[in-house]
């Protein structure tokens, strides 16, 4: 995949901020994340091309690349993306030290979901970095630039929630759907409520049920998938998927907007105990988090790298 109308020069950083001819010695660890949307635009460059770039900077500042996530075709409005959430996950378990983008917006569009982000790896000791902007979080001079951008989101997250919050608050109070795209198990009545679509109710039953039996997520989407089951979008299912019906309690009638709950007989599928039962067995291994030994967990450049290329073959 070419694309002969993007610029190919990358920006040199400001005066006196390190270059990759001063490599960063603080980690040794790197995953590589790259995303595309549905976008044609000639400047959006290919998953390939982001890739070769973030690798050529990990190459250069001495990082091992452990991972490569990717998200083809997807919007960088929000952080539900599977590669993304896989990233996120990999991350708390300690794979890598780094995560390595092409550009900010590959990465998020939402400055606040950026903070957001930054402060979640942070947690788990993982940095990020920009290879055409200085968003470096693992060093001084990249963690007070970030710091800015914190301000503004913070700036941003306050006028937002001025603007909305009346509304909101109405909508919730009335029990109202905030957009059209309702869960699995529901259509939106021309009021914006919620009403239970009982064909799609069994499906949701049904996945908990299979939970407690496969004890995987990707287990059960791998079993709706081979019977032909798609999402209530017409997708296939992953295991991000799957994670988002067993996590809504929506399905035990918890209705929630903003800061606003509401127990409503009406939106109820589930009995509380089945999803108490689902929810109890998805945090049976929550105390054994990072207890893992890291060396274990080092994987071989070459050996990711062809496991990219497999998944992009697949794909194809």
């Amino acid at each position: 995949m070419q694309n002969s109308g993007s610029d190919s020069t990358v920006p040199a950083p400001p005066e006196g901020i390190p270059s990759d001819s001063d490599p960063d010695t603080s980690v040794s660890k790197a995953a590589i994340y790259a995303r595309t949307s549905d976008s044609k635009s000639a400047k959006q460059y290919s998953i390939d091309e982001q890739v070769r770039r973030c690798w050529e900077r990990c190459q250069n500042q001495g990082w091992d690349v452990e991972f490569v996530f990717t998200d083809e075709g997807e919007t960088g409005r929000n952080t539900e993306r599977s590669g993304f959430q896989e990233m996120i996950e990999k991350a708390e378990s300690g794979y890598f030290d780094v995560v390595v983008f092409w550009k900010l917006d590959r990465f998020c569009r939402s400055v606040i979901d950026l903070v957001n982000t930054k402060e979640q790896l942070g947690q788990y000791d993982v940095a990020l970095q920009s290879v055409t902007e200085y968003i470096d979080t693992a060093s001084p001079v990249g963690r007070f630039t970030f710091r800015n951008l914190a301000s503004a989101a913070e700036l941003e997250s306050d006028l937002t929630s001025q603007r909305v919050q009346i509304g909101m608050h109405g909508m919730a109070k009335e029990n109202r759907w905030p957009n059209s795209n309702p869960p699995l198990g529901y259509d939106l009545t021309d009021d914006q409520k919620l009403k239970v679509n009982e064909q799609e109710a069994q499906l949701v039953t049904q996945i908990f049920n299979m939970y407690l039996e496969y004890r995987s997520m990707p287990d059960v989407a791998q079993d709706l998938n081979e019977r032909g089951i798609r999402t209530n979008q017409g997708n296939k299912w992953t295991q991000w998927a799957v994670k988002t019906v067993l996590t809504n309690e929506i399905y035990r009638g918890q209705y929630q907007l903003g800061d606003y709950e509401e127990y409503v007989e009406e939106y109820r599928i589930l009995s509380d105990e089945l999803f108490e039962a689902v929810t109890n067995t998805r945090y049976r291994f929550k105390h054994q988090k990072g207890t893992m030994d890291k060396s274990r967990k080092e994987l071989k450049a070459s050996k990711v790298l062809d496991e990219f290329k497999t998944a992009k073959e697949q794909k194809e």
